[in-house]
């Protein structure tokens, strides 16, 4: 069965053009979180009617990136602290059980294609400094790949439909400077091992713990933010 990727669907038709701008300039914070969206001005600006502009709004909505409310028109989500520690609450879970189905379903071929990706990763001046582990989207994205490599349909619209955009907004947004840069590229490297030795057990447990060990490391950083301005 082939699965349908949501994210790297192809841009067709304006409404998909001017969905992907927007959602990138979203994400890269070139639209600020928390700001009202002018649907007269994106109109104007992508030269577009304003039903193809809903169409893209939709769209939006649906992967969480804004709200629309009758009267009041659409907003850029808030990223909030509460927010990102609820996305890793749900993330754990579920990157955790896509992780024991990637360790079942995923070709030899693909797994190769990881350690190969981990292999590009690792020469990264950032991370060799540890001082951040920075992924592009899609491809080159460690997660994303678990993710696709469940081959579990369900688990891949959840997680790279609805989440995978905001989730990447919250990182580039609140930062991805990280005193975790080497552990989480050992921690990743320890996935994929277990994925490699077929153990969905201990590839579910690793992904849950690298992601719990993510949101300590951000409650931690906000205790120490919180204190400081005390």
């Amino acid at each position: 069965m082939a699965l349908d990727n949501p994210t790297l669907q192809k841009a067709v038709t304006t409404a998909d053009k001017v969905f992907y701008a927007i959602l990138h300039a979203i994400v890269d914070g070139k639209i600020a979180a928390g700001s009202k969206i002018s649907e007269p001005g994106l109109a104007k600006q992508y030269e577009i009617s304003r039903s193809t502009l809903r169409e893209a709004l939709n769209r939006l909505e649906k992967c969480h990136l804004i709200e629309r409310k009758a009267n009041v028109g659409s907003r850029v989500v808030d990223c909030t602290i509460e927010g990102l520690l609820e996305i890793y609450v749900v993330r754990e879970a579920l990157e955790g059980m896509a992780c024991r189905e990637a360790a079942i379903n995923m070709s030899d071929d693909e797994i190769a294609e990881m350690q190969d990706m981990l292999a590009q990763h690792a020469n990264a001046q950032d991370l060799i400094d540890g001082v951040a582990y920075y992924q592009e989207e899609g491809d080159l994205d460690f997660h994303y790949k678990v993710i696709l490599g469940s081959h579990n349909q369900q688990l891949i619209n959840i997680l790279c439909g609805q989440l995978y955009h905001l989730v990447r907004m919250y990182r580039i947004q609140f930062g991805m400077h990280s005193p975790r840069a080497t552990r989480a590229f050992e921690e990743h490297s320890n996935i994929i091992q277990a994925i490699c030795d077929r153990d969905g057990e201990l590839a579910e447990i690793l992904m849950r713990r690298h992601i719990a060990a993510s949101r300590k490391n951000i409650e931690k950083k906000i205790a120490l933010q919180n204190s400081a301005t005390q």
